[in-house]
């Protein structure tokens, strides 16, 4: 394909209306009917370049409306088909945006009959996929490791595909899964439409759009502050995991939400913030990588309709999540940097709706507020928690509207109880009241104890600088055991141990198959949903490769690896004890082929190991 040349169209507001776009009527009654009123200006400025047919290049931030700015026009140019042969490709970087962008598809053409949109992902049965496939479909929404076994499998052909959408491109890179964009465009038909969406645009993306897209159209949304506007934004300074619950069940307490997002760092924190709050009597619950794809699905549906109010989320499990009553997003754990927390505060005050962002973040961290003020274009204040005595108010006048609402109900069985037990035992109607509201609260005390959380605040503080005194004294070590590594120049890659908290696993697939360390971790990330930031040393041999992942990785997540392919061939992926590690390094050094298998490790639990809730589904995760 010719060389692209980018022409650039920033503009600052979006204006019309979509009638003015010139869409058609079974898409204008689709938007009326799901209250899309007036185009925001990526969808001003997306529609009629893609509309009259031309390739585009759009960089915006999540949560500006980018998903109905691609598939309204590309859905009207949409050329019925009685085989339904797929038309319209999009690639995601996770199964949940690949559902998320599925939805809006079905929304937006409900009224166009007989479309037919199928998501393809990893982590559902193939089955399932197979017979949609099979029955046709105008769209696919996928991503790229799904994809591309569908394609080499023969159950989906790229031939006719008429138009190509490459979403969050930057996200696409940061997982490993640009090889694999590449491999599925050089796949698909010579002459077909490209869109390439990103919020950044580093030099992979536009080496993407030079060698793919002809002569695009750049559009840039400069109006950083559209977060801003409709995200109130502040921070809170928290001193220890202590404190970050204490500050969080005040919040709870202080904010008035609908709906409520969570972001933490690892899978086992979705667990243990989820059963914290659910403790508390919140309606909550967790997700992330290691729940099934139904049940998460589900806790997405239930977060929609308001049997739940609060999901506590790892980054690529949310990835792509819309719901509309989120009028919250917490920053339990500070995110890596400002564009993981623009995805994240995205969740909320989406499409001109509001919203808050509340960061937690060390002293330390603070640094990254003047950062996230600059791109989003907006202030982010710093957060005053309630005091105790205001808490203590609120719960004082809670427990009075309680009372009110109950006695507005049929109380007459439990009135005439307590009328008979006053009289029997000659005691006031306020006393027996009294001891039975002390009753409900002997568990749960209504009032907070300043003196306690004064204690609380301190113990927070002197663990957190326990816990900094031992993460200096562990990077110390790991820089002097680095260093020694260093000077042994003979040492084989492999012979390095794991970083502390990660397994190391065998692949039979290398050099001779062409496979790069980019191939391991897309394949790994997408279907696996482990992010990349926690696949850790790869080594690269001749007939083999070796892959660190986090410990005690669960069996079901291993199995599926196990199947998983890369260039079409198995990677059979098992467990690499240290010993058998040191072995193959001196057979790849003496040149000789190393064919055996390594042994399956043990599926027995660790001596020590602690039972715990939910222990099947949890491992830890450590930065690689």
């Amino acid at each position: 394909m010719a060389t692209a040349t980018v022409a650039q169209s920033t503009t600052t507001a979006a204006a019309g209306t979509f009638e003015a776009l010139a869409l058609r009527q079974e898409l204008l009654t689709a938007l009326v009917q799901h209250n899309y009123t007036t185009p925001t200006q990526i969808q001003n400025d997306i529609i009629p370049l893609l509309l009259a047919g031309h390739d585009v290049v759009g960089q915006a931030q999540t949560g500006t409306g980018k998903t109905a700015a691609f598939a309204l026009p590309l859905l009207n140019n949409l050329v019925p088909s009685k085989k339904g042969a797929p038309q319209i490709l999009v690639l995601t970087p996770t199964r949940e945006l690949a559902l998320q962008v599925s939805e809006s598809f079905k929304k937006y053409g409900n009224n166009i009959k007989n479309l037919k949109v199928v998501p393809i992902f990893g982590g559902q049965d193939y089955a399932i996929q197979l017979n949609q496939l099979k029955r046709g479909a105008e769209v696919i929404v996928g991503t790229p490791g799904r994809v591309i076994d569908h394609v080499r499998r023969g159950t989906l052909n790229l031939k006719a595909i008429s138009s190509f959408v490459l979403d969050e491109a930057d996200e696409m890179l940061n997982m490993g899964f640009l090889d694999d964009v590449e491999w599925i465009l050089a796949q698909s038909a010579q002459a077909k439409q490209v869109a390439l969406f990103s919020a950044t645009m580093p030099h992979s993306i536009r080496s993407i759009a030079r060698n793919h897209l002809n002569a695009p159209k750049e559009i840039t949304v400069t109006d950083t502050s559209v977060t801003a506007t409709h995200i109130e934004q502040s921070y809170l300074l928290t001193n220890g995991l202590a404190a970050k619950k204490a500050a969080l069940d005040r919040i709870l307490e202080a904010e008035q939400f609908d709906g409520m997002l969570i972001f933490v760092r690892t899978k086992a924190q979705t667990l243990e913030v989820a059963e914290h709050l659910a403790a508390a009597g919140y309606g909550c619950g967790p997700l992330n990588g290691d729940i099934p794809q139904n049940q998460r699905t589900k806790m997405v549906d239930q977060l929609k309709s308001g049997k739940l109010d609060i999901v506590v989320a790892t980054d690529v499990a949310a990835r792509g999540l819309d719901v509309e009553r989120v009028s919250h997003v917490i920053n339990y754990d500070a995110p890596h940097d400002t564009e993981s927390y623009i995805h994240r505060i995205g969740r909320t005050g989406r499409a001109g709706r509001s919203g808050k962002a509340i960061l937690f973040i060390k002293q330390q961290e603070k640094r990254m507020i003047r950062s996230i003020e600059k791109q989003t274009g907006g202030r982010v204040a710093p957060l005053t928690l309630p005091s105790v005595k205001e808490i203590n108010a609120r719960r004082i006048e809670s427990l009075k509207n309680d009372i009110s609402t109950t006695l507005a109900g049929d109380c007459s069985f439990f009135a005439t109880l307590i009328e008979e037990y006053c009289r029997e035992n000659s005691t006031p109607a306020h006393e027996v009241a009294g001891a039975l509201a002390q009753m409900m609260h002997s568990k749960s005390p209504l009032l907070l104890d300043a003196k306690q959380e004064k204690q609380n605040k301190f113990q927070s503080s002197h663990g957190e600088r326990a816990q900094n005194n031992r993460s200096r004294k562990t990077a110390e070590n790991k820089a002097a055991a680095n260093k020694a590594v260093g000077n042994k120049q003979r040492k084989h890659a492999i012979d390095v141990p794991p970083e502390t908290g990660m397994d190391r696993y065998r692949i039979e697939i290398g050099k001779s198959d062409g496979v790069q360390p980019g191939n391991i971790v897309g394949a790994i990330a997408g279907e696996a949903d482990i992010d990349s930031q926690f696949i850790g040393r790869i080594s690269i041999f001749d007939s083999y490769s070796t892959v660190d992942l986090p410990f005690g990785m669960p069996r079901a997540i291993l199995k599926t690896l196990h199947r998983s392919r890369i260039f079409n061939k198995t990677m059979r992926m098992q467990p690499l004890h240290g010993n058998d590690a040191s072995a193959a390094s001196a057979a790849d050094i003496k040149g000789k082929q190393h064919a055996r298998k390594a042994p399956v490790k043990s599926t027995k639990k660790p001596k020590g190991a602690k039972a715990g809730k939910g222990a099947k589904k949890v491992y830890a995760i450590t930065g690689a």
